[in-house]
């Protein structure tokens, strides 16, 4: 039986009425109204370019993982920007609610944010950040980069991953349309039990956050289990174990760790659910719940999701690194023990976010331990880099600035990670803005890494460079705002400030925090000039078109076989793998030029709307859910079964690419207007060593 709620409630609309919409916020009004101008410009440009068949057809439908993989990293990036702005906003409020004689602006008592707006924020911010943002782009990335590293024409199933992208997409839906219907939960992005429970947070802001978590949990691992398939059946022949790329490895690490860690969290959210929604207890002090049960069951998923981020960044630098010290990775087998290392200690690391609740020195001993003993696989990663680096012809491109910079803030992070393993240390420091300090430290490192990784291939993917001169100008201002503002919070949280809190009642931390504002402006700028070189890269592609499959000339992997930008059959014939870095390896025996004598009819899945409708279903389930809409929520949910049990019945014959049309398009590719057959060599499936002559090649790498 469902529970009461406090308020009025309607068969319809639930508990939907005019007053839950905050058109008496200014802020919200004025963000609404530029978010509705932004979305009617955009609207406005693709009708008025009549590119709505195409964008139907090649985007909306498609299952094409690289397509895929690039709107995972658009839906990223939007939300690492609504993230952003909330961060701006709260060390704003921060820095004008200084002292009691701090003045008050819109209602609040100091700064220009109320205590519960704050609240929101600050949970928004976390959310975003972790689930919506970090986590699209690397799992954008993977979709990208996985299958060409091993020779694969698209993940190992298809559709199951548009299913995968659009069901983030709704759950991101979920936390945008919160800004403008109703509010969002300000029990912080870890859902503090019990101010999750109903006696505290009667509203729905808790129940945006449960189902855009849930929907969102649910994707993530569907995309684990995808990546795992995709490694462990689609291999090209010849690639072994031992010849697999570092960040294939890594993908490997990370989607087991997903896979097996986030239905602990949709476990966990789902009781909590049942708490909210059917009355249970299982979190309720005082009625037989026990609040540290889900404090328990989130952070043995929050902690393993710390290494589902980061894992994927260490592939990433492991494949710049190399590039542009131009020479192979050093330490290739301790580099892959290494990552699924991290990725089996990270189990046994979850209690020392509570160190503080007397859990008794035994306890403490052991997760403090183990919590140290990450850091072993972690210094062996950083002294592989470092022996690769030495007596390199180092080449500091764009890709390889970001990836040493997040090196460099590795070790910080690192180092911070090693005090905050200590009991004694974490006992004074534990709720300090100090450990927020050391976390955006290491969130940081995957943010270098995965901008770096987005540099790295975007002319693989689109067949021109991103501009080397604005891009080096936003690093430069993108790691000043991290040294400055993350500099000035380790040293606040030293002087013991405590997180999450909207006013400041010591004046002498006015210098710091204003110190903090200044890297806030520093990130402004560094934003500012990310937009510009997307921009620019765009209106002046022609200048940065590449020629060749390889622009930075040094590359090592498979991936860089293909063509520039990659056809959507990848390769025209699956390539043989005959070493390790199977492109340095081919351009160092001279057999780049080599062009097959046939091509083989390719067979691909069709595009297909399923996904998408899925992803509506999956929005309206949660939409109605959140508002008590019960009709919705029902429809929804009788919708997605009945989709999902019709496309169990329906047939997919894809479609076949003559091997006759395989060869027109490559020969229009490597021959047609602008093209040149580098000298470095061929691409795609032209490089690709004839079927016959693979097997028998006399000279063998590792």
């Amino acid at each position: 039986m469902l529970v009461h709620y406090p308020g009025p409630w309607s068969p319809f609309l639930g508990r939907l009425a005019l007053k839950e919409i905050p058109y008496q916020n200014p802020i919200l009004v004025w963000t609404f109204v530029l978010v509705a101008c932004a979305t009617l410009v955009i609207l406005g440009a693709i009708t008025y370019h009549r590119s709505w068949g195409y964008l139907w057809r090649e985007w909306l439908t498609t299952v094409d993982h690289k397509k895929i993989g690039v709107m995972y990293c658009l839906l990223g990036l939007v939300m690492f920007f609504r993230g952003f702005i909330d961060g701006v906003m709260m060390r704003t409020q921060q820095v004008m609610a200084v002292g009691p004689q701090s003045p008050g602006y819109l209602g609040a008592l100091h700064g220009y944010l109320p205590p519960y707006h704050f609240g929101q924020i600050y949970s928004a911010h976390g959310t975003i950040m972790i689930l919506f943002a970090i986590t699209p782009i690397l799992i954008g990335l993977m979709n990208i980069v996985v299958p060409l590293q091993i020779g694969a024409r698209d993940m190992a199933y298809p559709y199951l991953n548009a299913v995968s992208f659009w069901l983030t997409a709704a759950a991101t839906g979920l936390v945008m349309i919160s800004l403008f219907v109703g509010d969002f939960s300000h029990a912080g992005w870890v859902g503090l039990s019990p101010l999750t429970e109903l006696a505290y947070s009667p509203g729905v802001g808790v129940d945006y956050w449960i189902w855009a978590v849930q929907i969102g949990s649910v994707s993530t691992t569907l995309a684990s289990i995808n990546i795992i398939m995709t490694i462990l059946k689609l291999r090209a022949p010849g690639m072994t174990w031992t010849r697999m790329p570092i960040f294939c490895w890594s993908a490997l690490s990370t989607s087991v760790v997903g896979l097996s860690s986030f239905p602990v969290f949709t476990a966990a959210v789902a009781l909590l659910s049942l708490d909210r929604y059917a009355g249970t207890h299982f979190f309720t002090p005082g009625l037989g719940g026990n609040l540290m049960l889900y404090t328990d069951l989130f952070w043995i998923w929050g902690h393993p999701e710390v290494y589902y981020v980061i894992l994927p960044a260490f592939g990433i630098m492991s494949e710049i690194i190399p590039t542009f010290s131009e020479k192979p990775l050093f330490g290739y087998m301790t580099m892959a023990a290494a990552s699924i290392a991290i990725g089996g200690v990270s189990w046994s690391v979850w209690l020392h976010h509570f160190f503080t609740m007397g859990a008794g020195p035994g306890v403490n001993s052991f997760f403090s331990i183990a919590s140290m003993l990450v850091g072993i696989p972690t210094g062996v990663k950083v002294f592989n880099w470092a022996f690769t680096l030495y007596r390199g012809r180092i080449r500091f491109d764009l890709p390889m600035l970001w990836a040493l910079a997040a090196l460099v803030l590795l070790l910080t992070g690192g180092l911070t990670g090693m005090m905050l393993a200590m009991p004694a240390i974490n006992y004074t420091v534990h709720n300090s803005v100090f450990v927020v300090a050391h976390f955006h430290n290491m969130l940081n490192v995957v943010g270098f890494a995965a901008i770096g990784g987005i540099n790295f291939w975007f002319p693989k993917v689109f067949g021109f460079k991103l501009d080397e001169r604005i891009g080096k100008r936003a690093f430069w201002f993108f790691s000043a705002g991290t040294v400055v503002l993350f500099g000035s919070m380790y040293a606040l949280g030293f002087m013991g400030m405590p997180r999450r809190i909207d006013y400041i009642p010591f004046v002498s931390w006015r210098p710091l925090l204003i110190s903090e504002e200044v890297g806030i402006f520093l990130f402004l700028i560094a934003a500012y000039y990310m937009f510009k070189q997307m921009y620019v890269s765009i209106r002046d592609r022609g200048q940065h078109r590449v020629t060749g499959p390889d622009p930075w000339r040094t590359s090592r992997s498979l991936e860089w076989l293909a063509h520039c930008p990659v056809p959507f059959y990848n390769f025209a014939l699956l390539p043989y793998i005959n070493s390790r870095d199977e492109w340095a390896w081919r351009r160092e025996h001279g057999l780049v030029n080599l062009r097959p004598d046939h091509y083989e009819d390719i067979h691909l899945p069709g595009n297909t709307f399923v996904p998408m409708l899925l992803g509506a279903l999956a929005f309206g389930l949660g939409f109605g859910m959140v508002w008590r809409m019960y009709w919705l929520a029902g429809l929804s949910l009788l919708g997605i079964v009945a989709v999902v049990i019709a496309r169990s019945f329906e047939r997919d014959p894809g479609h076949t690419i003559p091997g006759a049309r395989i060869r027109e398009l490559e020969e229009g590719l490597l021959e047609g207007p602008g093209r040149e057959v580098p000298a470095a060599g061929v691409v795609g499936g032209a490089v690709a060593l004839q079927a016959s002559m693979a097997p028998r090649s006399p000279v063998r790498g590792p």
